[in-house]
């Protein structure tokens, strides 16, 4: 016989050739020889080196224990006195009946969607990542929802976990602010073959998230090609000279003709607009010709306008004079002033006759 002491909140299983024949609590105890004593402390959970399932065919062990089973599509999530513990896997556990209190959340892997049981902040701390998917959309973002190859829904902004199991599960999102695409140096020819090169560059906006990114692969790869075509197809119809007139007009035929095509693409064209027409070298030589030739005209118009001017000027003052002698007299006076402005020194010979000669200038 041997003496064995019980403390509080602690259980004692008795064995004998390795069988449970009696269960201790809380006291003092003589216990026979041959047997062994294993004692377990009620704060854990039930970890016995023995097989569960047959310790718990003793009634005395089994009141004092809470038994779960976990089934191998399931996880479990272990609550002590109300805190997260741990994530237990597939089996059968068992927690003793005293102080703190064990509890087993459940949770189905089979299903899609985590349930409202399952504690969010889990989820936001990383605790059950090797039991979760997370997919995570911008506040600009949509996405698209696909399980097994079948669209499920729609997703929104914000973190999307979901279960890790054996379903194939896509979500393919897409930007849906305003988005710009620049189609530089694209090589095209005018109706009378004038080869040019364009810089362009187009607006738009996904409005239908199937249609983007189920119904066509790399929509915005097709919606790149068809405003390639479609400036192609426009600029083909018009000659230089009126591609030159009017290019503003072809940002309003681009769009007149793709908005329903882009549709097609679930994208909505906002804008298009032609950056840079580029000139081959020749071309532009002659063109600068032809603006060189255009302004020398314009001046040359100016010039004959400005001297016609003048010479109805001057005849008007003519015939002012001509009835006026005081007119004529002051006129005459007012370039002797102007020529003596350029003289600096007046060297006079030939005695008085010249000042008499100044005088009959000057003098009437």
């Amino acid at each position: 016989m041997k003496y064995i002491n019980i403390a509080d909140n602690h259980v004692g299983l008795v064995f004998k050739n390795e069988n449970l024949v009696q269960v201790l609590t809380t006291g003092k105890h003589w216990v026979g020889f041959g047997r062994t004593v294993e004692i377990f402390n009620m704060k854990n959970w039930f970890l016995p080196k023995q097989e569960l399932n047959v310790l718990l065919q003793h009634e005395a062990l089994a009141a004092l224990l809470d038994v779960v089973e976990i089934a191998d599509f399931e996880i479990g999530l272990l609550y002590k006195n109300g805190n997260y513990n741990q994530v237990l896997s597939a089996g059968k556990f068992a927690f003793w009946k005293g102080i703190d209190q064990f509890n087993v959340v459940k949770a189905n892997l089979n299903d899609l969607y985590i349930g409202d049981n399952i504690d969010k902040n889990l989820l936001e701390k990383g605790l059950l990542n090797p039991f979760i998917r997370l997919f995570r959309l911008e506040s600009f973002d949509q996405g698209v929802l696909m399980v097994n190859g079948v669209i499920v829904r729609t997703l929104g902004a914000g973190n999307h976990f979901l279960w890790k199991n054996s379903d194939l599960v896509v979500v393919a999102k897409t930007d849906m602010r305003q988005m710009a695409i620049d189609i530089p140096g694209q090589e095209v020819l005018t109706k009378d073959k004038a080869q040019l090169r364009i810089n362009f560059t187009v607006q738009y906006r996904v409005v239908d998230l199937v249609k983007a990114l189920v119904d066509n692969k790399d929509f915005d790869k097709q919606l790149y090609i068809r405003m390639q075509m479609a400036l192609r197809a426009i600029v083909g119809q018009m000659s230089f000279d009126e591609l030159m007139e009017n290019k503003e007009q072809i940002a309003v035929q681009v769009l007149a003709a793709e908005k329903v095509k882009a549709a097609e693409l679930g994208v909505d064209l906002t804008d298009f607009g032609v950056k840079d027409i580029i000139l081959p070298g020749e071309v532009k030589d002659i063109m600068n010709q032809v603006l060189i030739a255009e302004k020398r005209a314009q001046a040359n118009v100016i010039m004959r306008r400005e001297e016609t001017a003048s010479t109805r000027s001057l005849l008007n003052t003519a015939k002012l004079m001509e009835d006026n002698t005081m007119l004529l007299k002051l006129k005459e006076m007012e370039y002797v002033e102007k020529i003596a402005e350029k003289i600096h020194t007046i060297t006079l010979s030939g005695g008085g006759q010249v000042v008499d000669q100044l005088k009959q200038l000057f003098v009437k």
